[in-house]
């Protein structure tokens, strides 16, 4: 069994791409938390989680799923993390094992890859070129390969080769301004000569953040459930979605198979 999280595509490819080698049920956590199921494992079946970093650590919606998660049956078997950053990891691996083990249950496995930047939320950062682009997805397919092995085998290790010279700095002080200070829905705004109001802002948002849908310009809901992945910005076709004045005059990006 496989739960995955993903904003922009990045997770999803991995996670696929593993249910795909080892034949396991592929599980949006997105979904999951919106339902009461309670999930069971088959004897000797492996648990996975796959999830994007922010700010140098999982996902708040994540740890929130890690919280609420129905499984009796989770404390035995093989399991494993692996987790995709536009550039370093820092200590969200970390991170993520210590918030398995207040629930009891042990990480066997960790891994990471390296997958073009989606981030777009402070003055210095912006999507990935093209050339980069392809490079990351390359280089992201090759080590996935290794770590499915890895997985199928049921070894044990962790394997986070992008960690960063500074995860504790990054983290722990960065990643706490980061979600305290940088993480709002606020800023999101609309440009009404550009939106064609096709709903996809809306249908990509994996916090139901967003009214709006086909026909509908979109709103911000601030309901503090946002996350500030970008999805409803990168996905907009008219780049009708602006950040404040952050995002102004910079790329979009989503996960294609095109060069991979």
């Amino acid at each position: 069994m496989i739960f995955y999280f993903s904003c922009t595509g990045n997770t999803r490819w991995a996670a696929q791409e593993l249910a795909r080698a080892t034949n396991e049920r592929l599980i949006n956590v997105a979904d999951a938390l919106k339902s009461e199921e309670e999930f069971q494992l088959a004897e000797g079946e492996s648990l996975g989680f796959c999830f994007p970093v922010h700010g140098w650590r999982p996902p708040l919606t994540v740890r929130e799923f890690i919280q609420r998660l129905k499984m009796d049956n989770w404390h035995d078997n093989y399991c494993y993390a692996l987790c995709t950053a536009g550039d370093t990891t820092g200590e969200s691996l970390k991170i993520f094992e210590n918030d398995l083990l207040k629930r009891g249950v042990p990480l066997h496995a960790t891994f990471s890859l390296v997958m073009p930047e989606s981030y777009v939320g402070l003055p210095f950062m912006d999507v990935d070129t093209s050339e980069k682009e392809k490079e990351k997805k390359l280089q992201a397919k090759l080590l996935l390969q290794q770590y499915i092995q890895h997985i199928i085998n049921k070894k044990q290790g962790k394997q986070d080769p992008y960690i960063g010279r500074w995860p504790r700095i990054n983290s722990r002080l960065i990643g706490s301004f980061f979600v305290n200070h940088l993480i709002s829905d606020k800023p999101f705004r609309v440009e009404s000569s550009k939106c064609v109001r096709c709903g996809i802002c809306t249908n990509v948002c994996p916090t139901d953040n967003i009214k709006g849908g086909l026909g509908y310009e979109p709103t911000w809901l601030h309901t503090r459930r946002c996350i500030t992945c970008f999805a409803c910005y990168h996905h907009c076709p008219h780049h009708a979605i602006e950040f404040g004045r952050q995002t102004q005059n910079k790329g979009q990006y989503w996960f294609t198979k095109n060069g991979i």
